[in-house]
């Protein structure tokens, strides 16, 4: 019994640090944001997380843990079904020492962040309503499904591909939808001139800053908790490898920006934190510490060139750096498990193809859902609307009613 409580009361203290990372994406996001769309991303954001815990205790935590399925799609049933002993109380040592309840609250976090990702990359020009629409059907069916090919014991599982706490399954699922998303969506007015990518800078470089050391403090609980217990050997590895590839992470996209650019620009380097974050998320319990360092390294030169080949060549505006931090970190972390980790049975090719299996449902997924509604009843907002900013419009409220700038 004293097992039980000692893990079960560390899966709720992470069950609370990765709550507390949707402050960290909020903050972040608006940050990097321009003023006169703060509300609108705010309400998205608190939208994402009320919905997405919802539906994941409708439909989404036994669409994801189906239990015995074809290995592709299974449900379970709808709403909570705890499972009763025959006496009819609570089975306390349903899952590696925690409750029921525990592992439903630590993964319906998780669910909600796919689409906080997606928030960020379509920031400032996506009506509100259709947004909504959109996050009702991926985090309710398309991650859960997803996410059962792994963590439900799916085909992907019993193929041997590893991802320890979702540079995949959570943060790639996220990234693929929003480069769909934006592709379908257009850049914003003035972003590019003369096909040259303009810096439309963020509003409150300050609060950005906050949100990124909200996300790294919610990590502990993101990537500890998905050790699934209070073991104290490998909760403090994975926070060793956790902490060891952000800082990593951050330092190479700080030098390799200021080589690049010559000046020391604060945006990419707090990316690279999130992009150490990323990548380190899939491996974070099988790799070593100097290894954490190197994927974390990889990482932040990744952002760097990312952020510069999605502006530059691809031409695609994602206002903060959503598609380099969580889609190529994320397939970068996955791919490092089958070159850095210590278990033998880890593969480069398994994990390839889990990538690839990934990339498609999440692709054809998202782009049937966001093309139906845009030929529908149409994803983006008007050029009035836009330039004059989605607070307003959409929310008919302002974030700064006694300060206003001209950042129109």
């Amino acid at each position: 019994m004293e097992l039980l409580t000692t893990n079960n009361v560390w899966m709720m203290i992470c069950t609370a640090l990765v709550f507390f990372m949707h402050l960290g994406f909020a903050c972040l996001e608006i940050g990097l944001t321009r003023q006169k769309n703060t509300i609108n991303i705010l309400f998205k954001n608190i939208f994402i997380i009320t919905i997405g815990l919802l539906l994941y205790c409708l439909v989404g935590f036994n669409l994801m843990y189906p239990g015995e399925f074809n290995g592709i799609i299974g449900f379970a049933g709808f709403g909570l079904d705890s499972p009763l002993t025959a006496e009819g109380a609570l089975d306390l040592t349903y899952n590696e020492g925690y409750t029921y309840w525990t592992d439903f609250l630590f993964q319906g976090m998780f669910a909600a962040t796919a689409a906080t990702i997606v928030s960020g990359a379509v920031a400032e020009r996506i009506k509100i309503v259709p947004f909504m629409i959109f996050t009702l059907i991926y985090v309710g069916l398309v991650y859960p499904i997803a996410g059962s090919w792994k963590w439900g014991g799916g085909f992907l599982d019993a193929m041997g591909f590893y991802d320890f706490a979702g540079s995949t399954l959570v943060h790639s699922v996220g990234g693929w939808a929003a480069v769909v998303a934006v592709c379908l969506l257009g850049p914003r007015i003035g972003k590019f001139k003369e096909g040259k990518a303009q810096a439309i800078p963020g509003h409150n470089i300050p609060l950005a800053t906050a949100g990124v050391l909200i996300l790294w403090l919610g990590w502990f609980g993101f990537n500890g908790g998905s050790v699934l217990s209070a073991d104290p050997g490998l909760t403090s590895l994975v926070l060793v490898t956790t902490c060891l590839a952000a800082a990593a992470g951050g330092v190479s996209a700080m030098l390799l920006s200021t080589a690049m650019y010559k000046n020391m620009d604060l945006t990419m380097f707090l990316n690279g934190i999130l992009g150490g974050l990323v990548g380190i998320t899939a491996g974070a319990d099988v790799v070593s510490p100097t290894s954490a360092i190197i994927i974390g390294l990889i990482a932040g030169v990744l952002i760097v060139l990312a952020v510069s080949f999605v502006d530059n060549k691809l031409k695609l505006d994602d206002p903060v750096g959503a598609i380099a931090v969580h889609l190529v970190c994320g397939v970068w972390g996955t791919l490092a498990v089958g070159i850095f980790s210590t278990n033998p049975d880890h593969s480069f090719l398994t994990q390839l193809i889990g990538v690839l299996c990934y990339a498609a449902i999440c692709v054809v997924s998202s782009f049937l859902i966001i093309y139906v509604l845009k030929k529908t009843m149409g994803i983006r907002v008007s050029e009035k609307e836009e330039v004059e900013g989605l607070d307003g419009h959409e929310h008919g409220m302002d974030a700064y009613p006694d300060f206003r700038l001209n950042d129109n």
